[in-house]
């Protein structure tokens, strides 16, 4: 029998190889790639430049002339940005400032997250940087000090060898945020990334209570949520000194950087973002497939273009490729027993997505425990393509109209 065939990136932090998705010939298939979805990747001159041209800040050069302890914080799996790519051009404006190789350490900015392994740590930094330099985890419960309170009442607590070094730096990603226009970066890499539990927690339960009623403060930022603004005064009170913000194509690849003050990069990348990552929607089809990469930690948030693709009683397949499988530990959210979990969690049994009639997870790693938090007569649970194609074809005689997100993990809906 002939096919069509769609190919998808998987395995971000693994192989990083693709999948072909074959399908019958007569299935009318749209595949739906974001705006900046060919973009070229940033050349070694064009990252000189922005180190050449900070946002609000000296450049680091010049700030780290005189400083003596350095902390580079950077961002974990769960993320797909690729700081390795610029930590060399980091070092080099260090180096050039007279900073030692002594001075200089590394903090995963992992908030709730678990702790990274080495090889986790080399994916994110490359080898030479793992030998070469001190990596380590940040801990929300323990080594933590207070800096401060924000106005909107959250007490900030951040990594002690955080609070120690007279220069800070962070290097994370700019993405949407459940495939909104709300964007990760920025002064996150503070808050979660180097906070200790009581400020997390407040930051994503109570703050919500205590402003859920609140008028919107007429000084407040035109556009710019509350919650955005609570982590960037958190940041702030951190002493963050500069930020180094990416903006990265399908392939994992840096196509805009910007550096400088973590307010004014993190403006600026979200205006690159906002285009860049905008895909149209496709019209309501019987199947949606929404390939969760480079997020595939993370499934869950990308799956916006689902519910808004599929007709009344389709299919949703979704796919993850992360040897984790499709829940990551997290200290707040994660479940730890079968009935009780973080300070954040709550009972999750019955999953629907739309008006989807079936929900298909896809993911050569399954678990008991993935499967516990997805409950429904209507979702499935299979290990191979072969598994889904058969599936589909089981209820349908004739062509099926389908709609392909290849990596929905960073795609962001047209309005």
């Amino acid at each position: 029998m002939s096919s069509v065939s769609v190919t998808i990136p998987i395995a971000c932090w693994r192989d990083n190889t693709t999948l072909d998705l074959d399908m019958p010939d007569e299935w009318q298939v749209t595949e739906c790639i974001m705006t900046g979805h060919d973009a070229p990747e940033m050349t070694d001159n064009k990252i000189k430049e922005a180190f050449a041209h900070p946002l609000g800040t000296p450049t680091l050069r010049e700030m780290a002339g005189g400083k003596q302890q350095v902390v580079i914080l950077f961002d974990d799996l769960i993320r797909p940005t690729p700081a390795y790519r610029v930590v060399p051009f980091v070092i080099d404006e260090l180096h050039q400032a007279g900073i030692t190789d002594d001075q200089i350490r590394f903090i995963a900015a992992i908030g709730t997250h678990a702790p990274m392994t080495r090889a986790e740590m080399v994916k994110k930094l490359g080898a030479e940087i793992v030998e070469k330099y001190p990596v380590y985890n940040h801990n929300i419960y323990d080594n933590v000090v207070e800096v401060g309170r924000t106005s909107f009442d959250t007490p900030v607590f951040i990594n002690r060898e955080v609070a120690s070094c007279d220069l800070k730096i962070g290097i994370g990603g700019v993405i949407p945020y459940y495939a909104q226009h709300v964007y990760n970066g920025g002064g996150k890499i503070i808050l979660p990334g180097v906070s200790g539990m009581e400020t997390i927690y407040d930051y994503h339960v109570p703050f919500y209570d205590r402003i859920k009623d609140k008028p919107i403060d007429p000084n407040a930022q035109p556009g710019i949520p509350a919650y955005r603004l609570n982590l960037e005064e958190a940041a702030r009170l951190a002493g963050l000194d500069m930020k180094v913000d990416l903006v990265q194509n399908n392939r994992k690849e840096v196509v805009a950087m910007f550096t400088g003050d973590f307010v004014h990069t993190h403006r600026c990348a979200s205006e690159v973002a906002r285009r860049h990552y905008t895909t149209e929607i496709a019209p309501p089809a019987d199947v949606v497939i929404l390939n969760t990469y480079p997020k595939e930690d993370q499934p869950m948030k990308g799956l916006w273009f689902a519910v808004r693709s599929v007709k009344a009683g389709g299919d949703i397949v979704i796919i993850s490729h992360s040897e984790n499988g499709l829940s990551h530990n997290h200290y707040l959210f994660g479940r730890f027993g079968a009935e009780y979990g973080g300070p954040g969690w709550k009972p999750r049994r019955h999953f629907q997505m739309g008006d989807a009639g079936r929900i298909i997870f896809f993911t050569p790693y399954l678990s008991k425990y993935d499967m516990n938090n997805y409950t429904g007569d209507h979702i499935l649970f299979v290990k191979s393509w072969e598994q889904v194609r058969k599936i589909l074809e089981d209820v349908r005689s004739g062509p099926a109209s389908v709609a392909v997100y290849p990596y929905g993990g960073i795609q962001m809906p047209m309005e």
